[in-house]
């Protein structure tokens, strides 16, 4: 049993962490939101990521991509979270984003939107959530009824995040109420211009981003703009969430990572009542204990993603790394803050930025509740 990352991993995660030293740490606190990046800052580091030969990490070579597997992307998006110059989804200096969704499509929908995707020609979104069905998908209302070549679709999706930018969305909608999660929501390919979709509403949130209110009101969405067959989207949601979840595991353990290296670096430098705060035991306490819960989730997340390699299925895995590592960065986050006093509450750091979007963390892409019920489910299931 080998804990170690092969040799070229180990490559791949110094060549990033260099990256990010260098490239971006440097700038990160000139975007006071943090939510996008200028214009010209961006085509320039998307330059060097491509010399770097990290162009859409996760796309395969056959369409232009890095191909790196889930374990590879881990290790890149855990040093990318280092730094708080880049949007939550670091990636988006990588290349264009390509959930796995897209690789389920037929060939003819690959040439309307799964090509347009790789080439940057299109942008999409992902629009699940609704007012009554976040965290429990089989309370979705979003209906789409078949009507020859076409399905009539009503229903409001919200917080849908990039939508106002979207071409077209990814939209999970129920075709057999009776089934409910179990095989009755399905997905359809959703023109954003389609008669019947309006932007309704923007959300601002306490991240810095503006979610949207999508309403359908009887658009129609031809037959062939279904993805698989009906019944399968929730699968197909599923697959995306667990590496999504992963994403969360890796950018938390990057941010917490960080963290230790301020607060240990702050409480070496800061004296006081004669002392610095690095030989006071309140604080080594705090650091001790952030750098066992890192090294924790750090495990669980590399594991779940080694597993997902090998062909595994890892959704309760992925369960458990988002819950604990997220979980693990908000308390992470508070004590390094904690340790630099007043300083930590401006914006001349990031400290302040990561406990905003860390805790916001324990809500989106499956809240922390929600994750306990399901490992509940699967522990019960397995010693019962």
């Amino acid at each position: 049993m080998d804990f170690n990352l092969p040799e070229e991993l180990q490559m791949l995660q110094q060549t990033v962490r260099q990256f990010v030293d260098k490239e971006l740490i440097p700038i990160e606190m000139q975007s006071k939101d943090g939510v996008e990046l200028k214009p010209d800052v961006k085509t320039r580091l998307e330059k060097k990521t491509r010399d770097m030969g990290l162009w859409m990490l996760d796309v395969p070579e056959e369409y232009g991509g890095a191909g790196l597997d889930l374990l590879a992307q881990v290790v890149v998006w855990e040093q990318l979270a280092r730094t708080a110059a880049l949007p939550s989804r670091g990636e988006t200096i990588f290349g264009p984003e390509v959930r796995p969704i897209l690789y389920s499509l037929n060939d003819e929908q690959k040439q309307r939107y799964f090509y347009p995707v790789v080439k940057g020609e299109k942008t999409m979104c992902f629009a699940q959530t609704e007012p009554d069905a976040g965290s429990d998908p089989g309370s979705m209302k979003t209906r789409a009824v078949r009507h020859g070549d076409h399905y009539i679709v009503n229903g409001v999706k919200r917080f849908i995040t990039d939508a106002e930018k979207a071409d077209f969305a990814q939209v999970m909608v129920v075709t057999d109420p009776a089934k409910g999660s179990h095989g009755g929501i399905s997905c359809l390919l959703v023109d954003m211009n389609t008669p019947g979709v309006k932007i309704t509403a923007r959300y601002k949130t306490i991240m810095g981003d503006e979610p949207c209110e999508i309403v359908f009101e009887d658009a129609k969405v031809p037959a062939a703009n279904l993805v698989g067959k009906e019944g399968e989207g929730f699968k197909l949601a599923q697959k995306w969430l667990s590496v999504g979840r992963l994403r969360h595991g890796a950018r938390a353990i990057g941010i917490a990572e960080r963290c230790i290296e301020m607060g240990s670096s702050y409480a070496k430098q800061r004296v006081t009542f004669g002392k610095p705060l690095a030989e006071r035991q309140a604080i080594q306490w705090k650091l001790a204990d952030s750098y066992i819960e890192l090294h924790a989730a750090r495990l669980m997340v590399y594991q779940a993603a080694w597993k997902s390699d090998q062909g595994e299925d890892t959704r309760n895995e992925a369960y458990m790394a988002k819950l604990y590592a997220d979980e693990m960065s908000v308390r992470v986050v508070d004590r390094v803050l904690q340790i630099h006093g007043g300083i930590g509450l401006t914006l001349d750091l990031p400290l302040a930025k990561w406990f905003v979007d860390q805790r916001s963390r324990l809500i989106t892409e499956g809240a922390s509740e929600v994750m306990r019920m399901v490992i509940a489910r699967h522990v019960l299931k397995t010693y019962g």
